[in-house]
């Protein structure tokens, strides 16, 4: 920490940041403090770490913003940028290092929200063709049919399945840091959830619990883990493994560029669409507010309020 004879001293702010980014991994998950990290070395160090952090203006973050758009950096990352450097100016406030929060006066930039590849019974019904017997089927299965995040499915156990394979407990996610792989508990209270499950997916279920007994039986080197999607040893299979093998996949199947992220969004819009209600969509998912999913899932809603307006002309129809 900066001692406090250094208060109202020339402290640059990379040093700042430094000390900040130091006494912040305590309490920030491994992986957001890689995040915030990456971000301060990238994009602040170089374009506000030489100036005395006394002296940094709103126009400073501003500039850098602006400089990083134009270099082709997208609006996500610059906002993520603004909001970890709202944190850490905040605390040099609480601090006493400085008077003002430079971010308070600076406007990061408002990103467009991407929208989610429409995946709609028809194509689904194909992906779910086209993954029967390769090491897609029970990802791809799983994300289509509970909405939950590549993360979640990856940490799924055997032990969270019911006896029947009705509901699944979401506990934990697997999540890649610079340390190598890392079960988490999930970020809020929601996303700790329980979450019914299709009896049709029972079967795919059956053959990957059959599948994985015969490679245990046949691996001398076998990680009991539990997990129901393993890397082939019972270990934990990698995050961004999965992604690229669903990439090639699709290649090789000849369907659409779909994300595997899409395959949650694609089970949200399917309910959605079949008229479930979308508190129960947004449990299923496992956000922080029914609010969140509505916002997300807006493009889905004007169909619905042609509907709700059907539905008014039959209760007052002359």
């Amino acid at each position: 920490m900066l001692a406090a004879e250094e208060v109202g001293t020339e402290v640059l702010t990379g040093e700042y940041l430094s000390q900040w980014l130091r006494h912040s991994k305590g309490r920030l998950r491994s992986k957001t403090h890689e995040g915030y990290e990456g971000l301060i070395r990238l994009y602040a160090a170089p374009a506000l770490g030489g100036i005395v952090l006394a002296r940094l203006h709103p126009l400073h973050l501003q500039e850098c913003y602006a400089s990083l758009l134009e270099r082709g950096l997208a609006g996500g990352t610059v906002l993520n940028l603004h909001l970890v450097l709202a944190q850490a100016l905040s605390q040099a406030v609480r601090w006493g290092l400085i008077e003002r929060s430079p971010a308070s006066g600076a406007r990061a930039p408002r990103p467009r929200r991407p929208e989610p590849v429409a995946v709609d019974p028809a194509l689904a019904a194909r992906i779910l063709q086209a993954v029967a017997g390769t090491p897609m089927e029970v990802p791809a299965a799983m994300a289509l049919c509970t909405g939950m995040r590549r993360g979640e499915i990856l940490a799924l156990r055997w032990a969270d399945l019911d006896e029947g394979y009705t509901v699944a407990q979401v506990r934990r996610s697997l999540q890649v840091s610079g340390e190598g792989l890392h079960f988490v508990e999930p970020k809020t209270r929601r996303s700790r959830r329980s979450v019914a499950l299709p009896s049709f997916l029972r079967s795919y279920l059956q053959r990957q619990r059959k599948d994985q007994a015969d490679r245990r039986a046949a691996c001398v080197s076998w990680r009991d883990t539990d997990l129901v999607l393993d890397a082939g040893d019972g270990g934990p299979r990698h995050p961004d493994t999965l992604s690229s093998g669903w990439y090639s996949f699709l290649k090789r199947s000849g369907l659409p560029h779909v994300r595997f992220h899409d395959l949650r969004h694609a089970h949200a819009t399917l309910l959605l669409v079949h008229r479930v209600h979308p508190k129960v969509v947004s449990e299923r998912l496992g956000h922080a507010s029914v609010g969140i999913t509505l916002d997300t899932y807006s493009h889905v809603l004007p169909a619905m309020q042609a509907e709700a307006a059907q539905a008014i002309d039959a209760l007052f129809a002359p």
